[in-house]
């Protein structure tokens, strides 16, 4: 099942907004200092293309420099595409049976507000 969701997810909205991602990803590596914020955008933009059956895990021990990360994060990139993620998910919850999709539209704004210290590992290993 999670395999059609996927493929559904990739054609209506994931292609679009890993997009998104690889654009602030290529922005940030051009200046040295922002490299670790474009890894962690590379890191969800394949999330982006391919959600279901994963889930992001917050990392307790990330540290006061990933905190600093993510306000600058938040300012410069994550609120732009978090906006692109729930126009995404608004438009998808139009149709019945794009609810489930809108709904995972929905669960991936907070990581992309604050994506420093998470990680996206396999829904059956997050336990």
């Amino acid at each position: 099942m999670k395999t059609i969701l996927n493929i559904i997810w990739l054609v209506l909205s994931g292609f679009w907004l890993a997009l998104g991602y690889a654009l602030a990803g290529v922005i940030c590596f051009v200046l040295i200092i922002t490299i670790p914020f474009g890894i962690a955008s590379f890191r969800i933009a394949g999330y982006a293309l391919w959600p279901f059956g994963r889930t992001v895990v917050r990392d307790p021990q990330s540290g006061v420099m990933s905190a600093i990360g993510n306000v600058i994060w938040f300012i410069f990139a994550g609120l732009w595409l978090a906006i692109g993620h729930i126009l995404s998910g608004i438009a998808l919850c139009v149709t019945i049976i794009g609810i489930p999709l809108g709904i995972a539209n929905f669960k991936m704004v907070p990581v992309s507000l604050f994506p420093l210290g998470a990680r996206i590992v396999d829904s059956r290993t997050a336990l």
